[in-house]
This record gives C-alpha cells, sequence and structure tokens, in this order.
C-alpha cells in the first residue's frame, strides 16, 4: 500500500513538473517576460515533488483515521488547499529588477493547480491505495 502511494505522489510530481516546465515556455513566448529567475525547472521539481509527498503522508493518515471518508475528505482538503494557496503568487514581492512584475501571477497562479491536477488524474491508477477497486 505504502508502495503504491509512493508511486502516485512520485509520478504526480513529475507529471505536474512536465506540465509547469511546458507552460512556463508557452508564457515566456506569448508575454517575453523572463522569470527564469524565480520559477525554473528546478524550483518547479522541488516544490511538486514536495507538495506531491505531503499529499501522499495526508491521503495515507486520513486514510488510516476515517477509513471509508478518508478519500473523500482528503480530495476535499487538497482542493481546498490548492485553491487557498493562489493568495501566495498574487502577495509575493519579486526582486526590483525584474520586468513587468504585474505579470507574474498569470505565470504563477496556475502553477498552483499543477500538482492537485496531476494527482486527481493520475488517481484511478493507483485506487486500490485505500483498500477499494
Amino acid at each position: 500500500m505504502f508502495k503504491k502511494l509512493f508511486f502516485h505522489a512520485l509520478l504526480s510530481a513529475v507529471l505536474s513538473t512536465m506540465a509547469g516546465i511546458i507552460y512556463c515556455r508557452i508564457y515566456f513566448f506569448a508575454t517575453e517576460v523572463d522569470f527564469s529567475r524565480v520559477i525554473n525547472p528546478a524550483s518547479l521539481a522541488g516544490m511538486n515533488t514536495l507538495i506531491c509527498m505531503l499529499a501522499a503522508g495526508i491521503n495515507r493518515l486520513l486514510a488510516w483515521l476515517f477509513k471509508k471518508n478518508g478519500e473523500k475528505l482528503f480530495t476535499l482538503l487538497f482542493s481546498i488547499l490548492s485553491f487557498s494557496t493562489v493568495v501566495i503568487p498574487i502577495s509575493i514581492s519579486l526582486p526590483l529588477d525584474i520586468k513587468q512584475p504585474e505579470l507574474f501571477p498569470g505565470l504563477a497562479v496556475p502553477l498552483v493547480f499543477f500538482p492537485a491536477m496531476a494527482w486527481f488524474t493520475l488517481g484511478p491508477w493507483f485506487r486500490t491505495v485505500t483498500g477499494r477497486q
């Protein structure tokens, strides 16, 4: 069970990192504004891995505490936390030498949702983690 949950988190982190890198490239070509000093592939990989591994731990804890309703509570909690973290990229202050800082939320806000989208996308392949098929 732990092995499937770990691989679910790992694959979700890889998927969300790849999607984030692609989105960052598209955003750069659309706006020609470079935020690579703030958001780069290494920072995306680190943050997505951290979020997905924490999600795996919380998922396991809730499944253990609440048995049948653990996955439902985890889904609700992960969704709420994803929406509430939108405030972080909006309120961040960038270094003064970065051009057009007003465009940063357009890049960073969608990236907040990528770990949750990857987790829920890969969920059906790992459904047996909580004992259901």
